[in-house]
Parts: C-alpha cells; structure tokens; sequence
C-alpha cells in the first residue's frame, strides 16, 4: 500500500554508481541545451538512442555511459552506490520523451518539441547537478494514477 507521502521506487538490487549516473546526466543536459538552441533531429535522435542503450541494459554501447565511465576514471570520483532501478526507469522516461521530441521535430511542432527538450532539461540539471532523480516522483504518481483507476474486484 503506498502512503499519502511515501515514494516507492523500483528496485533491481543492482548496484551502480551514481557519480557515473550524474556524469551521464550531465551529458544529457549538455546535448539538450544544444537541441533547445539548435534543435535537429540527428541530436534529437543521438538522445533516443542513448536512452534506448540504457534503458535495456545495453550500456556498454552507451555513449554517454561510456564517455561517463572515462571521465569518473580519470577525476577518481570514485563509486558511490545506488540501485539502478529508479535510474533505469529514468532513462525509460527520457526515451519516451526523446522519441516524442522526434516525432514533434518531424511534424513540425517545434513548440511541442522546445517543452519535451526544456522537461528533459530541467531533469538531467537535477540529476547531475543536485543529485535528485525524478523518476521515483514520477514512477509514484503513475503506481497512484492506475492504482485509482483500477476497478474494484468482487
């Protein structure tokens, strides 16, 4: 049962390292404020495919997870760990973002496609730069949407 003020996260109980997460984010928000200055669907798509890499565990393709594996080495930032759930369903919230981003791009929504850029913004300066992940926040208020939504049994 999930109380009024609980967040409930998914959990893998695997360990990551989230001085490498952060690096990670700050890759995302680098390239966004690109796309939000210059918006172009081969950055856009940079973006999806990233997040794609993530989301299914598939990092050792990652760019920016390899490029993020790299620059902790090399700054000895050392292992902080953190379970990889709550990171991975961020990374699943940022590909449907970026698939979105695609989609307005090409419809030419530039709007639409300026906000989702703008959101996953705001999210990864979170991330990197105070250490606060969404996707707990947001992974809660999705469990209370379809929780409220189920039909009642009997």
């Amino acid at each position: 049962m999930i109380s009024e003020n609980s967040l409930s996260c998914p959990v893998d109980f695997v360990s990551v390292n989230e001085n490498k997460v952060r690096v990670i984010a700050l890759h995302v928000f680098v390239l966004s404020i690109v796309i939000l200055l210059n918006p172009h669907w081969a950055s856009i798509g940079l973006l999806a495919v990233d997040f794609f890499l993530r989301t299914f565990r598939l990092n050792k393709f990652s760019p920016f997870a390899i490029s993020a594996a790299g620059i902790t080495r090399v700054l000895t930032l050392g292992f902080k760990p953190v379970d990889q759930g709550p990171k991975r369903f961020a990374a699943g919230v940022g590909l449907t973002f970026s698939l979105a981003m695609l989609a307005t791009y090409f419809a030419n929504y530039t709007t639409a496609t300026l906000i989702l850029t703008a959101t996953i913004t705001v999210f990864s300066f979170l991330e990197s730069f105070l250490s606060f992940c969404a996707g707990c926040y947001v992974y809660t208020i999705l469990l209370r949407v379809f929780k409220t939504n189920e039909s009642p049994k009997g």
